[in-house]
Order: C-alpha cells, then structure tokens, then sequence
C-alpha cells in the first residue's frame, strides 16, 4: 500500500548548485523571483548566501556541499521537509563528493519529491499548476524492503 504525502500550497524548495553552475543558479533565481516569493527557500552554503544576497530575502543556509550540505538536504526529504529540489550540477566535472550527489538524487527519487537538475527542467517545474496548490504526493510502501531478510 502506498503512502500520501500532502505537499501544501507554499513549497519548501531545495537549491543546490555545483561551483561552475552557480552562476546559472543566480540567473534562475532571478529569472524566477516573484514566483519562488511565494515559497520557502533552503539551500546548501554558498548557493544560499548567494541567492540570498541576489533575491534580498530570507534563505534557510546548511553546510557547503562537501561538508555535508547535500546530506542534510537529504535527510530533510526523508523526513518530509523539502517538497521539491533543483539541483544545479556540473555534469562536466568530477565532484570530491559525487557519493553524496547520487545519494541526494536516490532519496529524492525515494521519497518521489520533484526536482530538476537542469534550467529547462526548473522552469517546468516551477511554471506548473501544481507548484501553487496542495498536491498529494504518492510514497511507495518500502515496508516489504524493510522486512526482507538479508
């Protein structure tokens, strides 16, 4: 049986950016102003106090990436706090912390949240009916993977 998550009408949105993609990140977000406004904006270290500055509002900051930014954002999906991700990575260069990056994208996939790793893919995302409304967010029941024996 499947479980349902509500994801209420104001979004808690993840922003993640890779070193060389920060600069499209602050694009985006200023692109997108008036429509990311209307949600609550967590981010990992550098991006958020970028963003923050670019957007002149309130960003929740954790730890830079490598330090472990990209696992608190990870486990705050796991416990239902993040609705949606856009994770702005650099498929061109190899990341110190590419485990934790797969791990990110694993859990999102898990816990079935949105997310986007590309510009195009974020403006679909955001531009969507959906992002402005309740929406509820079907969760596969892992319990059998959990009972399973080893």
């Amino acid at each position: 049986m499947d479980n349902v998550r509500t994801l209420g009408a104001r979004k808690n949105i993840a922003l993640v950016a890779h070193d060389h993609k920060k600069r499209d990140m602050i694009n985006w977000v200023e692109y997108n102003k008036a429509a990311l406004a209307r949600h609550e904006l967590i981010a990992t270290g550098t991006t958020g106090r970028l963003i923050e500055d670019q957007l002149d509002r309130p960003v929740k900051k954790l730890l830079s990436g490598p330090l472990g930014g990209d696992q608190q954002i990870g486990s705050m999906i796991a416990e239902g706090k993040i609705d949606a991700l856009i994770f702005f990575w650099d498929p061109m260069e190899a990341q110190p912390h590419d485990p934790d990056i797969k791990a990110l994208l694993r859990v999102a996939v898990t816990w079935n949240i949105p997310f986007a790793c590309d510009r195009a893919t974020a403006d679909f995302l955001l531009t969507s009916p959906l992002m402005y409304s309740s929406y509820d967010c079907i969760i596969p029941d892992y319990s059998a993977y959990i009972k399973r024996s080893v």
